[in-house]
Formats: structure tokens, sequence, C-alpha cells
């Protein structure tokens, strides 16, 4: 895994030096992945070592598109909470929505981009719409 790391943080660092961007090659490998989950709903189970009692403990759905667009987590006694993802034109996460456990709104996000496809900020809100906090994304590379 840090093998694999490194060779990506050396090719966005060499790529564009031959006039290929990084982000063009990142977002290919995002597009690789898409394709192999469009339409997939991927359920988990637990089961309990001394009861065997089975429960559904996630479900993720994609759409047509490859693109992860709600994930659930159940307890055994039934939702804990749901988010929804919404899609902007650049292909990146332009919302999402948490829902608690009685399927109610308890948090909305809304997501800018920096150029080169990167989280520039996020924007929190309450469910009544109200800004309650703004986190600011930065990126160094460390030496």
């Amino acid at each position: 895994m840090k093998k694999l790391l490194g060779r990506l943080i050396l090719a966005c660092l060499l790529l564009p030096l031959f006039g290929i961007s990084a982000y063009a090659q990142l977002d290919a490998a995002t597009m690789a992945k898409r394709q192999a989950r469009k339409n997939l709903v991927i359920r988990e189970w637990n089961t309990d070592a001394k009861t065997q009692t089975k429960w559904l403990d996630r479900i993720t759905t994609y759409d047509d598109q490859g693109r992860k667009i709600e994930e659930i987590e159940y307890t055994r006694y039934g939702q804990k909470w749901r988010e929804t993802f919404e899609y902007g034109a650049n292909g990146k996460i332009s919302k999402n929505i948490i829902y608690n456990e009685k399927n109610k709104p308890s948090a909305i996000r809304k997501y800018e981009y920096n150029p080169d496809g990167t989280k520039k900020k996020q924007y929190n809100y309450a469910p009544n719409g109200k800004l309650q906090t703004v986190k600011v994304f930065e990126y160094t590379i460390q030496e």
C-alpha cells in the first residue's frame, strides 16, 4: 500500500512535466472505479457469534454512473443513520445530507473544489438551512 501511494504521489508530481495533468490521471482511475460500480448495491451483514442472529449492517447504493448516492448503517434495532450524495457538473460531490435514526435530516454539507479537483471548502448547515461552520482544506507537501 505504501509503495502504491508513493508511486501515485510521484506520478502526480512528474506528470505535469510531460504535459499531462495529474488530475486527469486520477480522474481516469476514478472513472474506472465508477464503471465497475454502475447500479451496484452492497449489503453488509453481521452475525452474532453466540446466538448466530444475523442482521443487516450497512447498505451502499451506486447510481448508473457508478457514483455513491446513498449509504445506510443499521443496528440490530433499525436504522442508525443514512447519508445521501448529490453530484455537480464537475462529477464531484456537491452536497450530502446526513439523516438520524428517525430518518430526519441532522446535517447538510455542501462542497467547493479547487481547479485541480481537490476540496477547497465544506459548508456545514443545520437541518433548517442555517450555516453553522465552514471547513477550509489546506494542502501541503511535507519533505
